[in-house]
This record gives C-alpha cells, structure tokens and sequence, in this order.
C-alpha cells in the first residue's frame, strides 16, 4: 500500500495528474535546483568571479540523469541537509578540480526557494491552460442554455424559475476571475533569491547587486527588492488563490452531485460504457468523478491554512515554518492540477436533462409563481395586500393539497382582480425568468473581451 494517495498506483489519478507528478517529482526538483547552480556558476564566470572552465564544467555536468537520486536521498537522511548531498554528487563528477566553485555563495534556501518557484512556473502554466478549457466549457454550456429555464432553489428549496444558462455563466464569471488573480500574482510569485545565510549578500561580494539581475535574467524570474526568506506571503498568497480556485471547482462538482440526485435528475457527469456504481446494486450510476473532485477541493483548502501558519517566521530565517511548506505547497500544486482535470473532463461531457428540468418547474403545482401573481395582484389591490393574500392562499393550498390556482381562485379578491386566463399566464414558468438570457449574454460578452477563452 502506498504511503500517500499521490503515490498509489490504484487511487493516484483522483487526487493529480501525471504531468503535475512530473513537475514535482524528485528529479525535477533536483534538477531545478541544478539549473539554479548552473545559471549562477556561468553568470559568476561571466563577472569574474569563478574560472569560467569551472562554469562550464559545472553547467555541464549539473543535470539529474548524471547523479544517483537514491544515494542523495540516503545521504540526506545521513548528514540531515536537504541539499548538500545533492551537490556533493555534481562536484565528485567535475573535472580537474572544477566542483569545488559548485554553490560559490548561496545559502541553501536561496537554491530551494528558487527551485520551487522554477517547479511552480511550470506547473502554473499547466493551471492556465487548463483553467482557460474549463472556461471555454462553462461558456459553452451558458451559452447553449441561456433560455434553458429550470428552478431555482434558496435555502436548500424551490424559490423562482432561472435559466441553466444562467448558473453555468455565475460559474464561468466566477473562474474568469480566478484567472485574473493567477495572472495578476505572476509579478509577486515568479522571483527568485539570491540573498545569503541572512539576507544581507554579503557572501556573494561587491558585485551582488549585478549578479543578482544577471542570474535572474537568466531564469527567467524577477528579482525580489529584499530577501524574502522571513516573508513568506509569495507562496502562501498562491496556495490561498489556489484554495479559491478550488473552492469554485468543489461547489460546481457538489451543485452536479446534487442536481443528479435522482429525485431531481437535472444534470449528470459524463457516462462510459462499463462504468460501475455499486459492487451489490447493478442499476446505480454514481456521481464518482465529481465526489472525488468535491474530496480533492477540500484537501486542498485545508492546506491553504497551514500556508499562512508559515507565514510566521522566527527571525532571518525558520526551519520549522519552511518544512511545513515543503508538505503543503506541493501538495496543493497537485491537488489542483487534479481537480483542474477532472472538471475539465466532467463539464466537457455534463448531461443536463433539458426535459426534467422543464418538470420540476411543475413540481408545486404553481406555488413557484407565489412572486410573479403577487406583483400581478398588486396593480390592482396594493402591494401589502396582494402579500398577505397570496401568502393565505400558497399557505392554504400547500396544507390541503391543491394547486396554487385552485387556491387562488377560490379568493373572491383574486377572482375579482385576475381573470382566469391571466392568472393562468402568471403562472407559466417558463415566461418568468426574468432579465437571465440577456444577464448571460452580458457575462458572455465580457469573457469574450476579457480574452482569456483564447
């Protein structure tokens, strides 16, 4: 049995995808490590500051499939420093001496910070493309059920009829501005550090500042304005959008889970063939992927406060709060690269039963028109009135068990107010959805602006 679901060979494709596993595998976090001693070795050289054969030797030989990933992990646990061993193993393999100018000035949290957020980017622009074929479905199905009416429900029950369309394009407004704060964050996250033991540069000697700029320019990151090894808000500020991401994702997958019950049967995840819902019960069709999204979305919101816990930093720098990103920020990267996928894949293939949802507007036998017959009785007997009235008649009709225009019309005020064609035309569903298609073509005209379906 495997020791985390990540790593379990029969569960693992519930909880990330192979290409998040990729990115934050042991080889590629060792080998974003080796870039950003690389990248340094050569910028240095380019300076002065270390032979430039000892660069490019350094260059050469710093890549993962040159080194025994097992032997640095035995040795970590042996000597207990989480990157030593890792460059010990490059240096034993340079020539004429040219290893020992390996890690000429960094301290080892200026090598992991910036492995991370090397690993992040890749995995960052994973989410975006993902996000954006997520939105393009969302906008898909608003766009196709904008006159689709069905109910709506407040407090768990029935209120007033709205359109499909209508809920899918609150859901596509709401990931068209996750988007936006993942965008918007790619200034304040993608930086790397380049600071020393105590933030101050001092082991990296008169030309800090400038080799600072060249190793960045190099990796393609920003460079921070100070050290941010005691400021941890970069990497809990992503898990936090990441959480909010997470958050629309898990309720769009609970409102499927709720809506395919099959007392309601409005909408329903993606079916294939040989598909099992129940090891004893042959007819059930479980909603399966869209409960795993549900479980994946509150795994990872729950890492979000564990980030911010490592936010409090005891002085220049802090082992304890440090460690507790290296379980949560991983963690919540996969998770989300999971969940992306598995709604990308549920919404892609979403069931929505167009003709159940026209039915279950007749299920209380018209008392979800309780709002539209009040306001029509109101142009005739005032408004306070026309509430007191239909309040009466919805809650008479609702304890005998007769419709709403039965109760109604056995009111001598209502008959004499409404004719029975008008009443029977304030009682059509489908013509009181209010201002739904053209609020959705608005939210779809902005997404459209905002460009990022493209």
């Amino acid at each position: 049995m495997a020791s985390g679901v990540f790593d379990d060979a029969l569960l693992k494709h519930l909880w990330s995808s192979d290409e998040l596993r990729a990115i934050f595998s042991d080889r590629n976090r060792v080998q974003k490590w080796y870039d950003y001693e690389a990248a340094l070795a050569l910028e240095q050289a380019e300076l002065g500051i270390i032979p430039k054969e000892a660069a490019q030797e350094i260059a050469a030989k710093a890549k993962v499939e040159n080194v025994d990933i097992e032997a640095i992990g035995a040795e970590i646990r042996r000597i207990k420093h989480p990157l030593v061993p890792a460059l010990r193993a490059v240096e034993k393999i340079c020539r004429d001496g040219h290893g020992e100018y390996i890690h000429f000035g960094p301290t080892t949290q200026d090598v992991l910070d910036t492995g991370t957020v090397l690993q992040i980017r890749d995995a960052h622009a994973i989410y975006l493309r993902d996000m954006k074929a997520v939105g393009r479905e969302l906008y898909r199905l608003a766009d196709t059920h904008k006159n689709t009416p069905m109910v709506g429900r407040s407090h768990g029950v029935q209120a007033l009829p709205i359109t499909f369309g209508h809920k899918a394009a609150i859901w596509l407004s709401e990931m068209g501005r996750n988007y936006q704060r993942m965008v918007q964050l790619e200034p304040r996250l993608f930086v790397g550090g380049m600071v020393g033991a105590v933030g101050t540069q001092a082991s990296y000697g008169p030309k800090a500042a400038e080799l600072d700029q060249r190793l960045m320019k190099r990796l393609g990151l920003g460079v921070a304005d100070i050290n941010w090894q005691p400021a941890r808000d970069r990497f809990a500020e992503y898990v936090c959008v990441l959480g909010i991401i997470s958050g629309t994702l898990g309720k769009i997958a609970n409102e499927i889970i709720i809506l395919e019950h099959n007392e309601i049967d409005e909408l329903a995840e993606p079916f294939s063939a040989g598909k099992l819902g129940s090891s004893t019960m042959p007819h059930k069709r479980n909603p399966s992927t869209v409960e795993a999204a549900v479980a994946v979305s509150r795994a990872l919101r729950y890492n979000v406060a564990l980030m911010l816990e490592s936010m409090v930093i005891e002085h220049e720098r802090d082992g304890s709060a440090w460690r507790s990103e290296w379980k949560a920020l991983p963690e919540s990267c996969l998770l989300i690269g999971g969940l992306l996928a598995t709604m990308k894949y549920v919404l892609s293939g979403l069931v929505v039963n167009v003709e159940r949802m026209r039915g279950n507007l007749g299920l209380l036998g018209g008392f979800l028109l309780s709002e539209r017959v009040m306001f029509a009785l109101s142009d005739k007997i005032g408004k306070q009135t026309a509430h007191e009235l239909v309040y009466e008649a919805s809650m008479h009709g609702l304890e005998q068990g007769v419709t709403f225009e039965q109760s109604l019309m056995a009111n001598q005020q209502v008959r004499e107010a409404l004719s029975t064609e008008e009443l029977r035309k304030a009682l059509d569903p489908t013509t009181y959805v209010g201002h739904a298609p053209q609020i959705v073509e608005r939210v779809l005209t902005e997404q459209r602006a905002n460009g990022w379906l493209n």
